[in-house]
């Protein structure tokens, strides 16, 4: 399985909007933890895994707008290091599969993302890898990007895998 874009309905009026966030019969997916982000503009989050208690995802940009960059780790894919590339707003979901690196980065002054997870958080199973692997040549679309020191940190692909 491959990651894949969910358009949902959004209902606008003059108090705002409605809009959905999931629909089993869209998708199945079991979800055990919810979160949220904050994150300015150029921020960049990723890219992560997990090598045990791999998590399914649910993303949803609540404000702002993102790239989102999913990367294929299962060395038994014949997509092993393929990279998947999203532009995120509101009224769109994003489905990344269990064994897929996930980073986002995001454009507006202020973004919030929403996470359905299908695993609980164990950190002492999160790795990474550098955002700006060479071998896997991502066009972020951010000229200085804003990383927190372990992201700034991972090894690179290759180092990795």
């Amino acid at each position: 399985m491959k990651p894949l874009l969910i358009k949902t309905s959004v209902y606008p009026d003059n108090r705002g909007f409605f809009k959905e966030l999931y629909l089993k019969k869209k998708i199945k997916f079991n979800c055990k933890f919810t979160a949220m982000s904050s994150s300015k503009k150029n921020v960049i989050r990723g890219l992560h895994y997990q090598i045990k208690k791999k998590q399914a995802k649910i993303l949803s940009v609540l404000k702002g707008s993102a790239i989102d960059i999913c990367v294929n780790i299962d060395k038994k894919s014949k997509n092993f290091g393929k990279v998947y590339k999203f532009i995120l707003k509101p009224g769109l979901l994003l489905y990344v599969p269990k064994n897929f690196a996930h980073g986002i980065g995001f454009f507006s002054r202020e973004n919030i993302l929403l996470y359905h997870l299908s695993e609980y958080r164990y950190q002492k199973y999160e790795r990474g890898i550098i955002y700006n692997d060479k071998k896997l040549k991502i066009k972020w679309g951010i000229k200085k990007p804003i990383l927190s020191k372990r992201d700034s940190l991972m090894p690179t692909f290759d180092e990795t895998f």
